[in-house]
């Protein structure tokens, strides 16, 4: 999965820096004592003993589980049962929680050395297990073996056109797909450098980005936060111009924030499409046509297709339907849930639970989650982030989740819960401000003001939380 051992920076948080070669040495000495185990828990804290513990594991060919380190008790209760880990792998000095004491607690330092090489592992073998939480019921464990990470990050790297070269510069959490994944074993089999910004804010990655920084990793929040602060920021503004790629990911990016960010700096942000099970999907080439709304075209590899409620194939370009997915991008199962697993396939295509459609040209748009942001209101189908989107562009709201409500004439109502960016202003503004952009069944039928959104650690709106 590795194969660099160069003196080229491999890690960077803050002043703190492994080089592949040191990298290799530290993470093998642990990897040597965890080899045999059935699997390990790790305490995903923003730091570079994390990384090493990752790797350590994958090194070991020992399954690892990424904790949460703001998970609540009863969901790591359910975890640590679920996947019984043999040991747990934690920076020194970091408190674990009481309901990790069952777990005997090995910690990681960075002084072992060791270049004695392990087998390495069939491609099949389970590499990492992530905990994914779904509508209703207790997350799940989603199983990703080797053969997943690999094919995905070849894929993406082949679409951004990632090299050894690049510098990689995020704040994102190291528990999941996105941050861990993604942020970290991605610049590391490319043989190239994370720098890891701890916490994310505009003035870190201004420097960072102002430094050596080549590549950028987001979410949506984070790039909301730069399209406010950059048309007035300069030393922002030139970072991110001068940066190779800015990838946005985990959720919808609104196409206000989107030309925003490209009318300050010129630079038009990439989009992707992944999820826990399947790792990415689609994603906007380096030297594609970055368009706002759009996640790209299916990686290498990776089979994408769109169907109706009764599972029949959609062709016809603009049609909305569920994607389902195939390829080696996918995960085997969910940990200990047979029957989870069968039900989420459908003769060997991963149903996702997302509704998308497809241009003339290939190119995904993501219309929403099936559950939470397909509205059926009067007959119509209507996708939740159309009606976002045109609400953001309306000066007086800073942010907006739309939802669906039970109603008796419509079958469900349209709801917009609007955080303002100043005085709240009139529900009926709004209401035709939707109908002339698109169309008056589009329209909100209530408008609820609130202070915030709720959101989970990625960023995304968790919308049964308004709903509740």
């Amino acid at each position: 999965m590795f194969s660099s051992h160069s003196d080229r920076v491999a890690l960077r948080f803050g002043d703190r820096t492994l080089t592949h070669a040191e990298l290799a040495s530290c993470a093998g000495a642990l990897a040597h004592q965890l080899a045999g185990l059935p699997r390990v828990a790790v305490w995903a804290t923003p730091t570079i003993e994390t990384c090493v513990a990752v790797v350590a594991a994958l090194l070991a060919g020992v399954p690892a589980v990424p904790l949460n380190p703001k998970v609540g008790e009863r969901e790591l209760a359910h975890i640590v049962a679920d996947s019984a880990p043999a040991n747990v792998l934690a920076a020194p000095g970091v408190r674990l929680p009481d309901g990790l004491q069952s777990v005997p607690r090995r910690e990681v330092t960075l002084d072992g050395r060791s270049d004695e090489p392990l087998p390495e592992p069939d491609a099949e073998a389970p590499a990492l297990i992530v905990y994914t939480s779904g509508t209703t019921g207790a997350p799940k464990g989603v199983v990703l073996p080797r053969r997943a990470i690999v094919s995905t990050l070849d894929a993406v790297a082949d679409a951004w056109e990632w090299t050894s070269s690049d510098v990689l510069v995020h704040a994102l959490p190291l528990f999941h797909v996105h941050g861990l994944i993604l942020g970290v074993l991605g610049p590391l089999r490319r043989g190239g450098t994370l720098h890891h910004l701890g916490k994310f804010s505009t003035a870190a990655l201004a420097e960072a980005l102002n430094g050596d920084g080549t590549m950028m990793f987001g979410v949506p929040t984070m790039y909301h936060r730069i399209a406010e602060e950059v048309g007035g920021n300069p030393e922002l503004a030139q970072a991110l111009k001068g940066a190779r790629l800015l990838v946005s990911g985990s959720a919808a990016l609104p196409v206000s924030d989107h030309e925003r960010i490209a009318a300050a700096t010129g630079q038009r942000v990439v989009e992707r499409y992944g999820m826990t099970e399947t790792l990415m999907n689609t994603s906007v080439r380096a030297n594609g046509d970055r368009r706002p709304g759009a996640v790209g075209v299916p990686l290498p590899g990776v089979e994408v297709r769109l169907v109706d409620d009764a599972g029949a194939a959609l062709a016809e370009p603009g049609a909305i339907g569920e994607i389902q997915v195939r390829g080696p991008n996918l995960f085997t199962e969910y940990l200990n849930r047979p029957d989870a697993t069968a039900e989420a396939f459908a003769d060997g295509w991963f149903r996702t639970g997302d509704v998308g459609t497809r241009d003339q040209d290939g190119y995904y748009r993501i219309v929403g989650r099936k559950a939470t942001d397909i509205i059926k209101s009067g007959g119509y189908k209507i996708g939740a982030g159309e009606i976002e989107n045109a609400l953001l562009e309306h000066p007086a709201v800073a942010e907006v989740a739309v939802t669906g409500e039970p109603d008796d004439d419509l079958g469900e109502r349209i709801v917009a819960w609007v955080v303002p960016s100043g005085a709240a202003p009139d529900e009926r503004e709004l209401v035709d401000h939707v109908a002339r952009l698109l169309t008056p069944h589009k329209r909100p039928r209530l408008v609820r003001f609130v202070e915030s959104l709720p959101r989970n650690d990625m960023g995304k709106v968790v919308k049964r939380a308004l709903r509740a």
